[in-house]
């Protein structure tokens, strides 16, 4: 018993080391360099300003080179005993390619453009330096390959920004390409990411103590990161538009009770709450704030159209594929049509409505034609997701329902279709969440004037008519050309409309109408995935 008692003591001591408490400062340090790179790429932090005090480049170059000497130290330490760990013979061949590539690029950019031996000279150099660093990584003892290479391109790269041998203002013009140039805006940040990632990655597997241990910790810190950045370029990416977008979303803007326009709600005239000009009204002449109010329904419509045309046509046709056809080459050749078509550019899709629908719809642009082009467009993901949502369902529900007497349109209503439909809705999602922000299908078929006023907003309901002649019913405002807010979008940036001061600030109204945009696409995601959830939940309860 005394004997375990001193195993167990022993085993305590050595997880509770300064070196581990050092090897987990290193690796917080690299999510600290990450998150820094991160926010340097998308202009939150600015290269040329400074952070508690120090400017932006020397921390990001003491941090590195600091992160790069203690892995050096790690692996150094490790091979001469000073630090119990358990290598393996070799790091092994990933590892070695993975330190050579950084080491590549960096041995042929100092030859081609810090030693000027051209395009050539680089390329014989960065191969050089790649097999240096390929071999330091797999000769070596583990400990000295994962750390030694790559501990010292990080010191390599922090002691470069720290002599200002690459600061704010630098920029590498490229030969081989016209009026193109790398410049320090974007090096440094990618620099300081790929490096953290490495620096990461080494400290992490010193702090496992090297051998398997080392590699899962290595490997568990770079999923993490990369699982942070996604998630945080995702959430920058939505912040910057905000950003950007609320100034001209807000101009104008009134809040409180009174200030909102009056609007007739079950036959009483109700004063709306708030007043925001950008989403409620469009452009005229006499405006005092100008709008994307036909943009906006326009889109909405657009939707609508399209999921009303394809959701019955693909659960259709899934339906029928997995429960009536037979499994053979039939349903073989639509699996492989299906994920064509999924796949195939919304600019192929736009010419097939430009091609086939407008000749025949009055040889004119048309919200009409607009709706079944982005119903083609969303029909094979419908396809596709509801025929495996099918496919998911237990055999044994339909055997136990036609152990019942239940006949198979029933068992298909009752019990498949339900069971289903969750995923069916996932597709829809996706699908809206594609069509939603297409401009090549809306720009052929249906896009009218860039800014139309506000009374010219697409009433589809309102239009409605019954004619005497075949079909007995007309709508004009199908037949339409009207707006929608990716076109808008491509028109206000690609084509510089909208720099005129009838729309007011010029880049203002652009951020505004992405801002529109994207809480468009979104609500379409909230509104799929509550529906998703409301059908799981009633799943449940059944």
């Amino acid at each position: 018993m005394a004997g375990a008692n001193e195993t167990d003591a022993k085993l305590v001591e050595s997880e509770t080391t300064e070196t581990d408490a050092v090897a987990g400062v290193a690796v917080g340090l690299s999510a600290v360099l990450f998150a820094l790179a991160v926010a340097a790429l998308f202009e939150r932090v600015s290269l040329t300003g400074s952070l508690f005090g120090v400017r932006t480049v020397t921390l990001l170059g003491g941090l590195l080179t600091a992160l790069g000497v203690a892995v050096v130290a790690f692996g150094a330490g490790s091979r001469l005993g000073y630090v119990e760990t358990d290598p393996d013979p070799s790091a092994g061949l990933v590892a070695g390619f993975g330190a050579a590539v950084p080491w590549v690029a960096v041995g042929g950019g100092v030859a081609s453009q810090t030693l000027g031996l051209g395009t050539a000279g680089g390329a014989v150099a960065g191969i050089a330096a790649g097999g240096v660093a390929f071999a330091l990584t797999v000769l070596p003892r583990e400990d000295l390959g994962s750390t030694l290479p790559l501990g010292s391109l990080l010191a390599l790269t922090g002691l470069v920004f720290l002599t200002g041998v690459i600061g704010p203002e630098w920029v590498w013009e490229l030969d081989w390409a016209q009026q193109a140039a790398i410049t320090a805006e974007f090096l440094i940040p990618a620099s300081t990411l790929f490096a953290a990632l490495y620096g990461g990655w080494a400290s992490a597997k010193a702090y496992g103590g090297f051998g398997a241990r080392g590699r899962h910790m290595g490997a568990y810190v770079l999923v993490y990161l990369n699982a942070v950045s996604i998630v945080a370029f995702l959430f920058i990416l939505v912040a910057f538009v905000v950003v950007q977008g609320l100034p001209g979303l807000l101009n104008g803007a009134e809040f409180g009770f009174g200030t909102g326009p009056e609007t007739t709600i079950l036959g009483a005239s109700v004063t709306l709450p708030a007043s925001v000009p950008f989403v409620m009204n469009g452009v005229a002449l006499f405006n005092d704030f100008q709008g994307v109010l036909p943009a906006i329904v326009g889109t909405l419509w657009l939707v609508a159209g399209a999921v009303v045309l394809a959701v019955p046509l693909g659960v259709g046709a899934a339906v029928f594929l997995t429960e009536y056809a037979d499994r053979g080459r039939f349903t073989q050749v639509v699996e492989i049509a299906t994920n064509g078509l999924w796949s195939t550019p919304s600019i192929v899709f736009g010419l097939f409505g430009f091609a086939f629908l407008v000749p025949r719809f009055g040889n004119g642009k048309s919200l009409l034609s607009g709706m079944i082009t982005l119903g083609f467009m969303l029909l094979p993901l419908v396809v596709i997701t509801s025929r495996e949502a099918m496919l998911s369902v237990p055999d044994e529900y339909r055997d136990a329902s036609a152990a019942l007497g239940v006949s198979k349109w029933q068992t298909i209503r009752s019990v498949v279709l339900p069971a289903a439909l969750p995923g069916v809705v996932t597709g829809v999602i996706l699908g809206v969440g594609r069509i939603a922000g297409e401009t090549a299908p809306i720009l052929l078929t249906m896009a009218g004037g860039t800014f139309l006023p506000g009374s010219q907003t697409a009433d589809v309901l309102g239009s409605f008519q019954f004619t005497t002649a075949p079909p007995f019913v007309a709508n004009p405002a199908l037949m339409e050309a009207t707006s929608a807010l990716p076109y808008q979008l491509y028109a206000l940036i690609a084509a510089g409309v909208g720099a005129s001061s009838n729309v007011g600030n010029a880049d203002e109204f652009r951020w505004a109408t992405a801002l529109v945009l994207l809480v468009v696409v979104l609500s379409f995601y909230a509104i799929g995935i509550a529906t998703r959830y409301y059908f799981r939940r009633r799943l449940k309860h059944t």
